[in-house]
């Protein structure tokens, strides 16, 4: 299998968009230049140890202005005032509500739990539709203005930041079902920054990935739906949301790295299901047990598939929340998991 590096706009996505769109170039030209900029990204820590020194956890934030040159120039960093770009000024504060939420609820010290700076780069490229992390900062295009309005989302900073909290613990592979888990454990720890931003409880949040993302005129409420896989988007110029809500419906093709984000889908509801099933606030009883399995002392290995996963949940269940686990065999057991 030959590995596509994806941004939160995954390669096959994006060419199924540009198939439906031919005269608009710029989404073929996101896919390459993510491959480039994930090559030219990738940092080694014993070149740049200032970079990944430990520190505060403090924000960084750069403007390309719209040039493919990274990080670009200083725009808002730590402690510095609000500016007259609203990007910028989002950005600032997405990244400091996950640097909360990992200290708040994951005992972390930022994503390294050693306090490395939080980098994000806006405005890079032009109409440039994507965002992602690269082991050492964040991206963040500003969207073609006809399908794609913005990148600067709370949930898609937390989801791609946790790529690099999966990337410093479990390491879960990324193609097949271990990369499809990795992939989960990002989507739910972006909607929880969102729901523990705004205090909403399992049962009044919508579970959707990337709210805002798309233009008013398309038929999409997200890229994905946590509670209802399949559902997120239809529309004639992007397709329609391929993500599975059932082992039955697994994707078992090469495409997507073996379809880390389309299978996605069955655990995201397993946990989404399980969380409300709990009740109260998701990032509390049900997510302590998804961070133990994916992060903890007591964690999957890196090619875990989604048995394994699941057994490792019940486990960590058993340990420090006895009274859920009929609940949580039950959730994923409605995806097809069946787990004793």
């Amino acid at each position: 299998m030959n590995k596509v590096i994806d941004g939160f706009l995954y390669a096959d996505f994006l060419v199924e968009v540009a198939r439906r769109n031919p005269n608009n170039t710029r989404f073929l030209e996101t896919i390459l230049e993510t491959q480039r900029l994930y090559k030219k990204g990738l940092i080694q820590r014993a070149r740049f140890p200032r970079l990944f020194a430990a520190g505060n956890s403090e924000r960084r934030i750069y403007d390309a202005k719209n040039s493919t040159r990274l990080p670009g120039n200083k725009a808002r960093f730590e402690g510095d005032k609000a500016v007259s770009d609203l990007v910028i000024n989002n950005a600032y504060d997405f990244h400091g509500e996950v640097r909360q939420f990992l200290l708040d609820i994951e005992n972390r010290k930022s994503i390294d739990d050693n306090g490395m700076p939080l980098i994000g780069t806006v405005h890079y490229g032009k109409n440039y539709n994507n965002a992602f992390w690269n082991s050492a900062q964040m991206t963040y295009g500003d969207g073609d203005g006809e399908i794609f309005q913005t990148f600067v989302l709370d949930d898609v900073v937390g989801h791609e930041m946790h790529h690099g909290v999966t990337e410093h613990t479990s390491g879960l592979e990324y193609s097949g079902q271990s990369g499809a888990l990795n992939e989960h454990f990002s989507d739910v720890g972006g909607v929880l920054v969102r729901q523990y931003k705004l205090k909403l409880p399992a049962d009044k949040d919508s579970w959707l990935v990337g709210p805002g993302l798309f233009m008013p005129e398309i038929n999409g409420r997200a890229l994905r739906d946590m509670l209802n896989p399949g559902t997120a988007y239809d529309d004639k110029k992007i397709g329609k949301d391929p993500q599975p809500a059932h082992m039955k419906d697994l994707y078992t093709g090469w495409g997507d790295n073996g379809g880390v984000h389309i299978n996605s889908g069955i655990p995201n509801k397993a946990f989404a299901t399980f969380a409300q099933a709990v009740g109260g606030n998701a990032w509390e009883r049900p997510f302590a047990i998804w961070y133990a399995t994916n992060c903890g002392d007591n964690r999957v290995s890196s090619n875990a598939d989604f048995n394994a996963f699941a057994l490792k949940t019940l486990e960590n269940c058993r340990k420090l929340d006895k009274e859920l686990v009929d609940a949580l065999r039950g959730a994923w057991a409605g995806v097809g998991v069946e787990v004793k």
